[in-house]
């Protein structure tokens, strides 16, 4: 069984900022170094795990294990014995030094959706051992030893770490926190991110495509073209795949013009047709901003089976699905019917009865500015666009018109995030 260290007082947590000065002594008292750094396990959905120590004995980095720690205190690391393991410190799969790690670099504060940085990191010795179980976010002032009474140390597990290296991913939470964010939240991160830290956003969003597709959607055009210009055309490609038709087709013509058509070559087939369709339409026009992505069922059909159609329209955008449009066997635009709406209808009524008999619509020519502006008129959460003969070829979204109406210049100022906490008999209040 594996000793555990003799436990500091159970409630006060050490920090490392402090250990940091600390010296190491042996069992006699007499001090052999000092301390270099802490060594953790990360585990998944649990705190980290101490596992040793890197000493300093001159010039050299000397590995310390854990079974070797007779106590630790706010001034002194103390040794079970006189011998010294004189070889070089390895790390091994799976540990983290949190001074070199973690201490002084930014995490992502799940809680807020933000990056902050870590000033110091608490570690409680408890029955399982000495356990990372809190970060210091709070900005240090210039006195010395910074009272961490003056603000609450806060909660390992509300924040995910950004570190890197490779040997440490398949022990770490695989970014399990951030499932909780939107993908709108979890594309600011990366917009505030600097280059390595976006770099390991990015690698961990992969395991996920979906959340990856969903993340790029939500991306500014800059910060978007950036990383895809630094992907192969098949990754771009994997990505665009899983995208909204219209922000692909956005993202395409933010690409060089050389690597454009490279990339929707290697779109898959149905999806390349629908970009090619998109792309003969103007930017600025409502051809440039709809959507493929639609509800049209004929109106011969029951509600019963139109809500048993939206039931089964799993791959489909939940924006898409709000309104359902009648057409008719020539499959033109006859009516319109909103989802609530028809969830309220008999089931036994025919969409053909029950559908706006006047829909509104728009050419795919039409500005986008009057298009936003008719979707504010008549509160249309989806505006249907129509060819010559009166078919859909398209839809707008109201997200879609909202985006493409914010001035550039809203888009660039700072965020202010505001936000609310939640207590429960199980949860203490976080500040």
């Amino acid at each position: 069984m594996t000793p555990i260290p003799e436990p500091a007082d159970p409630v006060q947590p050490l920090f490392l900022s402090a250990l940091l000065r600390d010296a190491v002594v042996d069992v006699q008292g007499k001090t052999v170094g000092t301390l270099g750094d802490v060594i953790v396990r990360l585990r998944p959905d649990r705190y980290p795990a101490l596992t040793g120590l890197v000493m300093r004995v001159g010039a050299n980095n000397v590995f310390v294990p854990v079974t070797d720690i007779a106590a630790i205190d706010n001034t002194r690391i103390s040794l079970r014995n006189a011998k010294l393991d004189l070889r070089p410190f390895e790390r091994r799969d799976g540990e983290v030094l949190l001074k070199e790690a973690v201490l002084g670099h930014r995490l992502i504060d799940v809680d807020r959706a933000v990056l902050v940085r870590a000033y110091d990191v608490a570690i409680t010795s408890t029955a399982e051992g000495w356990l990372a179980t809190g970060l210091d976010v709070h900005r240090r002032g210039w006195l010395p030893r910074t009272h961490h009474t003056q603000h609450p140390v806060r909660d390992w597990k509300t924040f995910e770490a950004l570190i890197g290296h490779e040997p440490s991913t398949h022990v770490r939470s695989g970014f399990g926190r951030l499932r909780g964010l939107r993908p709108a939240q979890i594309a600011d991160l990366i917009e505030t991110a600097s280059a390595k830290e976006r770099d390991d956003l990015l690698g961990h969003l992969h395991s996920n495509p979906e959340l990856e597709a969903d993340v790029f959607e939500e991306l500014e055009d800059d910060h978007q073209t950036q990383v895809l210009k630094a992907r192969s055309t098949q990754q771009i490609a994997e990505i665009l795949s899983r995208m909204r038709t219209d922000d692909a087709v956005d993202a395409i013509l933010d690409l060089p013009q050389e690597r454009r058509r490279p990339v929707v070559d290697a779109l898959p087939g149905i999806k390349r047709a629908d970009v090619l369709r998109l792309m003969r339409y103007q930017d600025g026009s409502a051809g440039g901003l709809m959507g493929v992505e639609y509800l049209a069922i004929n109106e011969n059909e029951t509600i019963a089976d139109v809500l048993n159609v939206v039931r089964h329209a799993s791959t489909m955008q939940p924006e898409a699905l709000t309104t359902i449009h009648s057409i008719d066997n020539d499959s033109r635009l006859v009516g319109t019917l909103s989802l609530v709406k028809a969830i309220q209808t008999s089931p036994d009524a025919l969409l053909r009865d029950v559908a706006d008999p006047e829909p509104v619509h728009a050419d795919p020519r039409d500005d986008i500015i009057d298009i936003a502006n008719v979707m504010a008129d008549y509160n249309l959460l989806s505006l249907p666009i129509l060819n010559d003969t009166g078919q859909i070829i398209g839809v707008i979204t109201v997200d879609d018109a909202l985006e493409a109406a914010i001035p550039d210049d809203w888009r660039r100022r700072d965020r202010h995030h505001h936000t609310t906490t939640q207590t429960s008999t199980t949860q203490q209040p976080r500040n």
